[in-house]
């Protein structure tokens, strides 16, 4: 059976809304790594919502700006984005993992600034990718 390209769309937008709100709340929390991170999952997942709506079968992997390189083959205007793509990729794995860093834990190494632009990025992304696909 063929995948409904629109509700597969709209399923993984949903989720990217969901994660940016998640990223809100527990950046009040001051769990800023937490933050980061949800950003970041919430602009791929985005990207991933975007690569369906255009008819997209098989979408993989985690890295915004790959995501980002391979939606502009749909909309060259996608690249405007570039720079935030990459700004969040930064925190898929060092706001998880203490290996990720030279020295301390995520939860001590990223700060309310660092939420703050994450999140900045991701509602830019979001915003440009909800244009487009509704």
């Amino acid at each position: 059976m063929k995948r409904d390209h629109r509700y597969e769309s709209q399923r993984w937008l949903r989720q990217a809304l969901q994660d940016k709100e998640d990223a809100i709340f527990v950046k009040e929390g001051r769990r800023y790594h937490l933050a980061c991170f949800l950003a970041q999952q919430a602009a791929e997942k985005a990207f991933k919502a975007f690569l369906y709506a255009q008819g997209a079968e098989h979408v993989w992997g985690h890295s915004v700006i790959e995501l980002c390189n391979d939606a502009s083959h749909f909309d060259a205007d996608v690249q405007r984005l570039k720079q935030a793509a990459a700004w969040l990729d930064k925190y898929y794995i060092p706001t998880r993992y203490p290996n990720g860093l030279p020295g301390g834990i995520p939860s001590e190494a990223f700060q309310e600034e660092d939420a703050v632009m994450a999140i900045e990025k991701t509602s830019e992304i979001i915003s440009y990718i909800e244009e487009h696909i509704r």
